[in-house]
């Protein structure tokens, strides 16, 4: 990937998700409030996960579950109607409006909007040593083709007695060339598909999605 590309990228980073947090921030605050008067009464999510180069950094999101759910249940692996989730928390998860804090990990650089989706240390490390390398070589993204592929993960772990074990033995390969490819076939074309088909799917969630990437 030329390195204008990625400055370019950089660049719509920044103007996208700062135009975002702008026109969203009246919903920020609606879903702040709301998040105060129910359920805990947390309102920010923050989780390690690796980044660019296999750094780590503090991934944002808007509370969905229980005070120290990663030592609850399943751990670090959400399933379909997790106990853990709280009532408020279902359906910021089915909008997806849990994702918005994000926002600002892009704003500042710590993501992008698009690229490989950021994982937890542990679900990382299913990958191997090259894969891990060539996947953390961009910066990772709110949406991406895997993000996009999997959307439905939380189905796929449901009713397994060991959703670690179905990550790594059915998903993560699968993923892994989904963000191999992402990688490999980094450009702007590819940046501004990935966010219009994110925003078709979160419409229209039972799209076919595999028919825009006959190349995978």
């Amino acid at each position: 990937v030329s390195s204008e590309v990625n400055v370019i990228q950089r660049l719509l980073d920044i103007f996208l998700s700062g135009s975002a947090i702008a026109v969203l921030f009246p919903l920020f605050l609606a879903i702040i409030l709301t998040l105060r008067l129910t359920g805990e009464g947390e309102i920010f999510f923050r989780q390690s996960r690796v980044g660019k180069n296999k750094v780590t950094f503090g991934l944002l999101k808007f509370t969905t579950m229980l005070k120290n759910s990663e030592n609850i249940g399943a751990g670090t692996v959400t399933l379909k109607d997790d106990f853990r989730v709280l009532p408020f928390g279902k359906f910021l998860r089915k909008t997806k409006l849990n994702e918005l804090p994000q926002l600002f990990n892009i704003f500042v650089g710590h993501m992008s909007i698009i690229g490989p989706r950021p994982l937890h240390e542990k679900q990382f490390s299913f990958y191997n040593e090259n894969d891990q390398k060539l996947i953390s070589s961009v910066s990772p993204g709110l949406s991406g083709v895997g993000s996009i592929f999997f959307r439905d993960e939380e189905d796929i772990l449901q009713n397994s007695s060991d959703p670690d074990k179905v990550y790594k033995n059915k998903i993560t390969p699968k993923k892994a060339i989904l963000e191999k490819w992402y990688v490999r076939n980094k450009s702007l074309y590819l940046y501004f598909k990935l966010i219009l088909l994110t925003l078709i799917i979160v419409i229209v969630p039972s799209i076919n999605i595999s028919r825009f990437f006959k190349d995978i």
